[in-house]
């Protein structure tokens, strides 16, 4: 599966994509505001491709023009709302290399994930979150039409830490009034 932007090329990662992931990931402004550590090798970005970045939904972000991995995004598989029969809900995630911040890469990647998932996976609602000090990740959901439900204090558990949380909320009946311009 694959899914093109105007500037991105969003598809299943792969081995070689290493070099790249390990490039941004590696980075201490990528990872910790969104509760990972830095990656210390390129053999452990390997690693997270094969386990975390292998399942269903999850995308390689990459850069039409040059071709490099530039970021992730995709569905995490749960919520913080927990699960209700009557409404598949699911959380979108993403990473951007600080190198690519502040040209609207985020936002066009998740808009195309959305698509994507209220569409073809039949989404009724999908969930995004963010820690405290993150605040360019809360503007891309605003940009995105997730509107504020609720904030709580969590485990990080990746960073042993415990932090404040912000979770944001978009429905499939706001999201198709917003890409039909009624919203």
């Amino acid at each position: 599966m694959e899914i093109e932007t105007p500037r991105l090329r969003l598809r299943p990662f792969r081995d070689g994509d290493a070099a790249d992931v390990y490039a941004y990931a590696r980075d201490p402004r990528v990872g910790p505001i969104a509760g990972w550590p830095p990656h210390r090798s390129m053999e452990e970005s390997l690693e997270i491709i094969r386990t975390v970045f292998s399942a269903p939904g999850v995308f390689a972000m990459e850069e039409r023009e040059s071709g490099r991995v530039v970021g992730s995004v995709g569905f995490v598989g749960n919520h913080p709302a927990g699960e209700q029969a009557d409404c598949p809900d699911d959380e979108v995630g993403y990473a951007l290399s600080p190198a690519y911040w502040g040209r609207g890469l985020a936002p066009e990647a998740v808009e195309a994930v959305l698509a994507y998932g209220f569409t073809d996976l039949g989404l009724g609602r999908v969930w995004c979150g963010h820690y405290a000090g993150n605040w360019r990740s809360a503007r891309c959901m605003g940009k995105c039409g997730f509107r504020y439900q609720f904030a709580r204090v969590g485990r990080a558990a990746l960073l042993g830490e415990t932090r404040q949380s912000y979770f944001y909320l978009l429905t499939e009946e706001d999201w198709r009034g917003r890409v039909s311009g009624a919203l």
